[in-house]
């Protein structure tokens, strides 16, 4: 059973200004599904009842959405900037809970969503993390794109376990951050493509999550996504860190 949180319980979240999706035609909407009826006689989806709802489609893992808080000066620790928001494990769920947050395009600047895999940090200094790196892309035009669109796709690809093989294990969780100058997606994996015996994908694996992510964020061939581990990004400190490798 997920831990679902209620995000009206985090003060630092914004909540959206609808919450529930009363259309049945959305694309958004949770695909339909038969299921044991209720005691009388009816399914109830996230969409009818938020809390008492008897359909669920679970997930191959669970995830943990995360929502960093805009700065109020040089003084924050991000620690308290980054706060834990709510973990889920059913389609249903994910559904329940994008339905009632505010819209990546509706974040203050500095914002930052989250998604990963439950026991996984949005942090490079995370065990699961610290030896890999991310595929990214920044969208310069912020008012020519449906940002909201963009990474809901990419959400729905990382919990649909769509970016990676079976055993690739490489995926760790997905996140975008929201500036004054642009939006920008990220992939974040758990190696840099150099492969062990029994661990991590390799190269070839991770250039094809790579191109998969490019597909996702609907890129054109003369469109680069960018990739740099972790490491390299820590040691260029604010300056962007160089390519490791591009699609």
């Amino acid at each position: 059973m997920a831990e679902v949180i209620n995000p009206t319980t985090r003060p630092s979240l914004p909540l959206s200004d609808h919450q529930t999706n009363d259309s049945a035609n959305d694309e958004n909407t949770a695909p339909s599904t038969s299921t044991a009826p209720t005691s009388n006689g009816q399914n109830v989806t996230v969409f009818h009842d938020p809390e008492n709802f008897n359909v669920k489609h679970p997930l191959q893992n669970q995830w943990t959405l995360w929502f960093t808080k805009p700065p109020t000066g040089r003084g924050d620790n991000w620690n308290d900037l980054l706060k834990e928001v709510v973990t889920f494990d059913s389609v249903e769920e994910f559904w329940g809970v994008y339905n009632n947050i505010a819209a990546a395009s509706q974040l203050a600047h500095k914002s930052d969503y989250h998604l990963f895999k439950r026991g996984v940090r949005p942090e490079w200094e995370d065990s699961q993390n610290k030896h890999g790196g991310k595929w990214s892309y920044q969208f310069k035009d912020k008012k020519g794109i449906d940002i909201d669109e963009l990474w809901l796709h990419a959400q729905l690809a990382a919990i649909g376990e769509t970016l990676e093989e079976d055993n690739d294990n490489e995926v760790m969780g997905v996140v975008i951050n929201v500036r004054k100058a642009f939006f920008r997606i990220g992939l974040w994996t758990r190696t840099v493509g150099k492969a062990k015996a029994g661990d991590g994908a390799g190269k070839e694996a991770l250039m094809k999550i790579g191109q998969r992510f490019k597909e996702t964020m609907k890129l054109g061939p003369n469109e680069q996504v960018e990739f740099s581990g972790h490491t390299d990004s820590a040691h260029a400190g604010s300056t962007r860190a160089k390519a490791k490798f591009v699609v």
